[in-house]
């Protein structure tokens, strides 16, 4: 990490492992001198070193552009939208029992509901773009593609095998993750075919090959997609070969 932070031209983060057997990590913090980066024992049991280092180079980029301040004010627009729905609508309501204008205070509403929709939808496309910029951040700290492809790899095989009750623990931290743990067993039906060596990694010569192939998803996988915090795995992966040098 203090290689990493030096590379990055950033101050050493504050560290923390967090005793959950979910392999994963996290980066949060308002500003770059407050920055903190979380590491989950199970990521520490799964990954090796240069795919752990791939992670970390990917969490401290989301340090050095502020990502989490970014996405957080964004955030608040949806927020507000949303109270203002709420009120309108019930002030309508009201309005409309004492026929005071009550059906324009609702059509706000209604239109304040709308927006809240369309924005949030936008924050969920930042916050994804935000994932592809770290990966490709990560790569700029010198880190090969293939291994951060290799991580996000293993990490969707060992979120599949997380039990249930691990994931229940961490429900409201998904959108910090470097992957949603919660679309595992969707993301492993679509990077089967990945490991054509089976040796439970993903080598650079695998990732080449990924390069010249066309990655297709279903109605429900955009869909899905459009509604999460992260990008398509099949996807992301395949972006990353375009970073992988031959």
């Amino acid at each position: 990490v203090a290689e990493l932070s030096r590379q990055a031209n950033l101050p050493i983060p504050r560290l923390g492992i967090s005793q959950i057997s979910l392999p994963n990590a996290f980066a949060f913090g308002r500003w770059k001198s407050d920055g903190r980066i979380c590491v989950t024992e199970g990521i520490l049991r799964l990954l090796n070193p240069e795919e752990l280092r791939a992670v970390l180079g990917h969490e401290m980029t989301h340090l050095k552009n502020r990502d989490v301040l970014t996405i957080t004010l964004l955030s608040v627009i949806p927020m507000i939208l949303y109270r203002i729905g709420w009120q309108m609508m019930y002030f309508g309501n009201y309005g409309n029992r004492r026929r005071e204008g009550g059906g324009y205070t609702a059509l706000i509403g209604l239109l304040a509901f709308l927006f809240y929709f369309i924005t949030n939808l936008l924050v969920l496309y930042a916050s994804r773009i935000r994932e592809y910029f770290a990966d490709r951040g990560s790569v700029e700290l010198g880190n090969p593609a293939h291994n951060l492809a290799s991580a996000l790899y293993k990490l969707v095989y060992g979120s599949a095998r997380t039990p249930k009750e691990a994931m229940r623990e961490v429900e409201g931290l998904k959108a910090f993750f470097i992957n949603d743990p919660s679309r595992a067993l969707t993301e492993l039906r679509e990077l089967k075919g990945l490991d054509t060596d089976h040796s439970g990694t993903i080598d650079a010569n695998e990732l080449i090959n990924l390069r010249g192939k066309t990655v297709k998803t279903s109605f429900a996988d955009k869909l899905m997609e459009a509604l999460s915090t992260h990008p398509n795995m099949l996807k992301r992966i395949k972006q990353l070969s375009t970073y992988e040098r031959v």
